[in-house]
């Protein structure tokens, strides 16, 4: 059998840039790529050398998404939750919904566009 793993997720948004350095200081990643898209607009990817997440944008981006629409949310695993939730809060964001249950200490936060995000520690 086959086995794989998630390389990637392209998310629309309405500051690239924004969002990409947000997440550089959340969670020590790098901009892996930046540049026009084959479809008009534009993409940074912003990860590590396993994974990333793309932040594309383009003239019709716009925010405000409905919470858990078309997504859920996307996890984030950091290894220390309450400096993580420093950030987010120094970012001028809310973390919502803490909880701690196996499989570990998590919360919840909007970002500027809406997307839900979870971050979440196994420490």
């Amino acid at each position: 059998m086959t086995t794989g793993r998630l390389e990637h997720a392209n998310i629309t948004v309405t500051d690239p840039d924004r969002i990409a350095a947000f997440l550089q200081k959340l969670l020590g990643w790098r901009i892996r790529w930046r540049g026009p898209s084959q479809l008009g607009g534009s993409t940074i990817h912003v990860g590590d050398e396993d994974a990333y997440l793309a932040v594309y944008t383009n003239d019709n981006a716009r925010g405000g998404f409905a919470k858990g629409a078309p997504l859920n949310h996307i996890g984030l695993l950091v290894d220390n939750l309450d400096e993580a939730e420093e950030i987010v809060r120094a970012h001028g964001l809310e973390p919502f919904n803490h909880g701690d249950y196996e499989p570990g200490r998590r919360f919840y936060f909007l970002d500027w566009d809406g997307i839900e995000f979870e971050v979440v520690s196994y420490e």
